[in-house]
């Protein structure tokens, strides 16, 4: 298998890509399928090299006929192998139907599915449908996808060829049913679905192979998005000069920590204190000023009544983060009121986000962080309708508010202020608790007051959080605290 590209693709684009290597490069496609075959098959060896009985799920399409190479690759290894037809087999044409055809001259035919338990063999290979599929899966289709699920609830290996079978190539949403796959091979070009949206809960490992198409080829298309891979440890800023001092480093104020929601403020704070600002202030409620300062001195705590005393403090910081723990009542408004009429660059998330969805407002120096429910507030919509098109989500929000869009949630996508979508695909399910967050808009603060623009700091910062996340997860995923990525944060910056 190859590295992972950093580009990646909508399923259309892909398709142009095979049509340029076919059409004008003259790569017979018949070629690319058994190239597709054998890139899975070997994948399959590498992943389940005791497995003894391979079961294909073929369909009608090419997808199809990737798989019924890969049986017959299967076959001649010596392994035991049973073919099932799913769907009308007349409709197979061109390239797919001479793989079915070669596949049964040596021996090996393809059996209707009609309902057939597959848990009986050692791994199932998914060659149902690829990634054309636009409408809701149903008939045979999803039985054939809900037996596969089954057997691989029992024990079964699971590989998928291209995408899992009822994931959206684009978005990552299933259509009414898919295949939980343990690995994908994914052929020429990365499908962006299986990055974000639902598609990393339905394909546990991608694995890429370019089928050896010319690397000129990509240089016809611009990329969906931009898989970002975290930096090596202390590539994130540079390293410090011998005689810098805290002025630096920048100063990030964090404002919030409404009644009872001290904590997000602080962690916000503390956040930006390990990735590096110089100095950091938090305004808070005052009675939450004395427990702050006892439990983290270095954080220069202010109580503040009301956004006069928060003006007399805008002067003297570099960058404002607002919103952890600010809650939505009068104080929270007056707070967000003075921050957006001043001319700092701003990182607004949580209730920050909320009061902004009431009364919308554009900027070109700000990073808005919204996870699903905070962007479907921000853009009128259920959460739903997020989810089931994240990409689309992220670009309308930035389009509508200006600057810089981190949208949270499995496969962040980071939208800039030039439109440029970038994707992170670090990080893990622990990181589904509270105070997470919080501690992205200190870090993203952080790398702002250091001198990083907007897009850089929302996309290095992104990747930092989910860095740490990942390194803090080794120790388990259940009981993950956002405290934890503090000595992370730390190790990462080198």
């Amino acid at each position: 298998m190859k590295p992972l590209p950093h580009s990646l693709y909508r399923a259309e684009q892909v398709r142009e890509l095979d049509r340029i290597a076919i059409d004008e490069l003259g790569i017979p496609g018949l070629t690319l399928m058994q190239r597709a075959g054998r890139a899975a098959f070997e994948a399959l060896r590498q992943r389940w090299p005791r497995a003894r009985h391979i079961g294909v799920l073929c369909g009608s399409g090419n997808n199809g006929g990737d798989g019924f190479v890969l049986a017959s690759l299967a076959q001649a290894a010596g392994l035991r192998v049973d073919v099932w037809q799913v769907g009308d087999a007349g409709r197979t044409r061109g390239d797919a139907l001479s793989a079915r055809q070669q596949m049964e001259a040596a021996g090996l035919r393809a059996e209707a599915f009609v309902g057939q338990d597959l848990s009986a063999v050692d791994v199932l290979v998914d060659g149902l449908l690829g990634t054309g599929l636009s409408g809701e899966v149903s008939g045979s289709w999803r039985e054939a996808i809900e037996a596969v699920n089954a057997a691989g609830e029992s024990g079964c290996g699971v590989l998928a060829l291209d995408i899992p079978s009822g994931l959206h190539a684009d978005t990552g949403a299933v259509l009414g049913a898919a295949v939980r796959a343990q690995v994908c091979v994914t052929f020429i070009g990365l499908k962006l679905g299986l990055f974000t949206g639902q598609g990393p809960d339905y394909c546990a490992e991608v694995l890429f192979n370019d089928l050896d198409v010319p690397p000129k080829i990509y240089a016809r298309l611009i990329p969906a998005a931009t898989r970002l891979a975290p930096p090596e440890a202390g590539a994130y800023l540079p390293p410090r000069r011998a005689c810098a001092h805290k002025g630096d480093f920048g100063h990030v104020l964090v404002v919030g920590g409404d009644h009872s929601m001290s904590g997000a403020a602080r962690l916000a704070g503390e956040a930006a204190l390990r990735c590096g600002a110089g100095l950091v202030s938090l305004v808070t409620r005052p009675e939450h000023v004395a427990a702050i300062s006892a439990a983290r001195p270095e954080l220069m705590c202010h109580g503040v009544g009301d956004a006069i005393a928060l003006k007399s403090l805008l002067h003297r910081a570099t960058v404002l983060a607002i919103g952890p723990g600010l809650g939505q009542g009068a104080w929270g408004r007056q707070l967000l009121g003075a921050a957006l009429a001043s001319r700092l660059p701003l990182v607004v998330d949580a209730d920050a986000l909320n009061l902004l969805a009431a009364e919308p407002a554009r900027r070109a120096q700000w990073v808005l962080t919204p996870h699903p429910g905070e962007a479907a507030r921000l853009l009128g919509q259920t959460t739903s309708e997020i989810q089931a098109d994240r990409l689309a989500a992220a670009r309308a929000l930035q389009q509508k508010y200006g600057g810089v869009v981190v949208l949270k949630g499995a496969g962040t996508l980071i939208v800039d202020s030039a439109g440029d979508v970038s994707l992170c695909s670090a990080g893990n399910p622990g990181m589904a608790s509270g105070g997470m967050g919080d501690v992205l808009t200190g870090v993203i603060a952080a790398l702002m007051a250091q001198g990083l623009a907007c897009d850089e700091a929302a996309r290095r910062g992104v990747c930092l959080h989910a860095a740490a996340a990942d390194r803090a997860a080794a120790a388990g995923q259940h009981g993950l605290l956002a405290s934890d990525l503090f000595p992370h944060l730390r190790e990462l910056f080198g």
